[in-house]
């Protein structure tokens, strides 16, 4: 208890303090947070943001142990005489909802995380430990927030009986620790591969349920609109919104590309489209991602019934990624992934696409194709952006969850300016708003240990505290990164290119 009481002043000071130093020198009496907040530098509000967050997730920690006692005196054996029913609600769950004016899921994530991160008994009365230990700790330290650690439990709960003990925990630790760095979407994406690693007996089942459950509904509204409503599995899924995306990018290329990347309009600001001289109404790009898709999936369909051209990038294709010992064994029940796919597919459904058309295999662990190719060539091939994906997941830059088809490979060292080679190593994976931040803010990127590494610029974060980049298909340990002290030579001049 003064562990969790002592997390909270800890917290609630580093708020003071962030608050304070993010105020400026001169504030008019009598402000109120709202007028203080507006007075905030960039930097100090993102550090309050911060220290706020931490704040939220220690008021967390002491909320789980609350939701686990509530939980326990209102078991089910206890009947009517329950914590719950006595205060006049069916669940725990309702009562904690009631009190927080928070929704029931909401409740019953911190029940989960209650329960699961709670101490235990034997049937002698002696204390045991959490049964997710890992959990346990990071939510009391106040490292990682409720949403994530059910999202983890849930998963880890589900495959329990049908996982290896040892592997199981070595999936707990390495995903608490990936927790407190992604959002809850990539941390999302992270789960299902684990859960597929660990259950590798249930993919396929689950694979053959989602295949039995494909479909395509096609209605006319009395509008005359048709309305299109469709279920895929993983495969069928990645091939269709592969096509739809590349055509989409292929749009969204040329509309960036008309005035060229450094095109700004100089128009007052509420000039009509229509009336702007800075760019052409023809071309100017105005339809909304949700238009282009649907325009992307007729162009599909008009080529297949005998339109002679397309806009689809040749280049364009699913990418399934699996170790080579499971592509070589028939009775192998391992998992592979599909590029922008999170679901994991079973060993043998890979085997079974490699040699399908516009798909292409990526064999982990054994023989390759030449990756570096130096200053021969200055756009990366067609294989290095795959492999560049298999490093990076997609856009590596931190919290980022675009996939490889929404990136280019960039050079780490600049091709022009610091002569840098078109290599794995001087590669990166990124999607162009996070490219053109990079360009523009100044971050540095390094690679270590086969992962890149984001530095800030001093005028975002003083203390240039590196943050991890993406790799959201791999789960590893995370890499210790070289002191300013080591020998990096060069690293001042490596920017995003």
């Amino acid at each position: 208890m003064k562990n969790h009481f002592r997390l909270l002043r800890n917290s609630l000071a580093a708020l003071r303090s962030a608050w304070r130093g993010a105020l400026p020198e001169v504030l008019i009496p009598g402000s109120d947070a709202a007028a203080a907040v507006r007075s905030m530098s960039d930097a100090g509000l993102v550090r309050v943001v911060d220290a706020l967050s931490a704040l939220a997730r220690a008021v967390g920690a002491l909320q789980v142990l609350v939701a686990g006692e509530v939980a326990r005196r209102s078991r089910p054996e206890l009947g009517a005489e329950g914590l719950a029913k006595v205060q006049g609600f069916s669940s725990p769950a309702g009562l904690l909802a009631a009190s927080a004016g928070a929704s029931v899921g909401d409740a019953t994530a911190l029940i989960t995380v209650g329960e699961a991160t709670a101490g235990r008994e034997s049937f002698t009365g002696e204390r045991m430990p959490s049964k997710h230990p890992f959990l346990q700790a990071a939510v009391a330290a106040g490292h990682i927030s409720v949403a994530a650690a059910a999202m983890i439990t849930r998963m880890l709960d589900k495959v329990a009986l049908r996982a290896d003990p040892q592997l199981l925990a070595e999936t707990e630790e390495t995903l608490t620790v990936a927790a407190a760095e992604l959002s809850l979407g990539g941390l999302s994406v992270a789960v299902k591969y684990a859960e597929g690693r660990l259950d590798a007996d249930g993919v396929q089942p689950r694979e053959d349920e989602l295949r039995a459950g494909r479909s395509l509904s096609i209605v006319e509204e009395k509008s005359g609109a048709v309305v299109l409503r469709g279920h895929f599995a993983p495969v069928e899924g990645a091939a269709i919104t592969g096509a739809i995306n590349a055509l989409v990018s292929a749009e969204l290329r040329r509309a960036r590309d008309a005035f060229g990347p450094s095109h700004t309009c100089s128009c007052p600001d509420g000039t009509p489209t229509d009336a702007c001289t800075c760019a052409d109404p023809a071309i100017v790009e105005q339809r909304t991602l949700a238009q282009m898709r649907a325009d992307a999936l007729t162009d599909i369909a008009r080529h297949v019934i005998g339109c002679e051209e397309t806009t689809i990038d040749a280049t364009t294709a699913v990418v399934v990624r699996m170790d080579v010992d499971d592509l070589a064994d028939p009775d192998s029940v391992g998992v592979a992934t599909i590029d922008g796919v999170a679901q994991p597919i079973s060993a043998a459904t890979a085997r079974c696409l490699a040699a399908s058309a516009g798909i292409i295999p990526l064999v982990l662990g054994g023989d390759s194709v030449p990756l570096d190719l130096g200053r021969s060539q200055r756009l990366f091939s067609r294989s290095q952006k795959i492999a560049l994906a298999e490093r990076d997941g997609g856009c590596a830059f931190p919290g980022c969850t675009r996939p490889p088809q929404f990136c280019e490979a960039h050079h780490i060292r600049w091709w022009d300016r610091h002569h840098g080679r078109t290599d794995i190593a001087n590669g990166v994976l990124l999607c162009s708003y996070h490219h053109h931040l990079l360009h523009r803010e100044g971050w540095a990127i390094r690679v270590v240990e086969n992962r890149t590494w984001f530095t800030p610029p001093v005028h975002i974060d003083p203390t240039q505290r590196p943050r991890p980049g993406n790799n959201l298909r791999r789960l590893l340990p995370r890499p210790m990164v070289p002191g300013a002290g080591e020998n990096d030579a060069g690293a001042a001049d490596e920017r995003a290119a």
